[in-house]
């Protein structure tokens, strides 16, 4: 299948600790881009330290550019849902702190419908009440060059995420991918 950049889609993942988001989302067929950064924060061109200083409201997060005729949003976002606790607050694996917060951030008003039903259909699933933040993107900025990539350079490097679910992918003989069920 022709990859035509041209439909090329963004959505943007919070989900703790950006290395290990990153490194998962690169792995799923059809993801064409990554990139670590800084997500809806207050202030311009933050550095990791700032962030980290719970100062300035960003949220670690991935730039998640993807192909949709071959992998969609809801097949990337159910992903997603695989690697957080989405009940935590300010918190995924060892990691604690608003910028380890969990979100989606999308670029396109369409988006925001699907992902909201995926979000009542997992509430379902649990008693608390959800922490996902669903937000339309307002900032992103790139985080600094040691973070792009982290876990191919190091890939014995700290990840919270389990990858095990990316084993339930499956390429459809139209060439599209979708997630099997457990």
């Amino acid at each position: 299948m022709e990859n035509n950049r041209g439909n090329l889609r963004d959505i943007y993942f919070a989900g703790g600790c950006f290395w290990g988001v990153e490194e998962y989302f690169s792995r799923v067929p059809g993801v064409v881009d990554t990139i670590s950064g800084y997500a809806n924060g207050r202030t311009e061109n933050p550095t990791y330290e700032e962030v980290c200083s719970d100062a300035t409201g960003f949220a670690e997060t991935v730039h998640v550019k993807y192909n949709p005729e071959i992998v969609g949003l809801k097949t990337l976002t159910a992903l997603f849902f695989e690697i957080i606790d989405p009940v935590s607050v300010n918190r995924q694996g060892s990691d604690s702190g608003t910028q380890y917060r969990t979100g989606i951030y999308y670029t396109e008003t369409e988006d925001k419908a699907l992902v909201e039903a995926m979000l009542g259909e997992l509430q379902k699933k649990y008693v608390e009440p959800l922490a996902v933040e669903l937000q339309p993107l307002m900032n992103f900025y790139a985080a600094e060059n040691y973070h792009q990539d982290y876990l191919q350079k190091n890939p014995g490097g700290y990840c919270h995420i389990d990858f095990s679910s990316l084993e339930r992918l499956e390429t459809l003989p139209d060439g599209t991918v979708n997630m099997t069920a457990e």
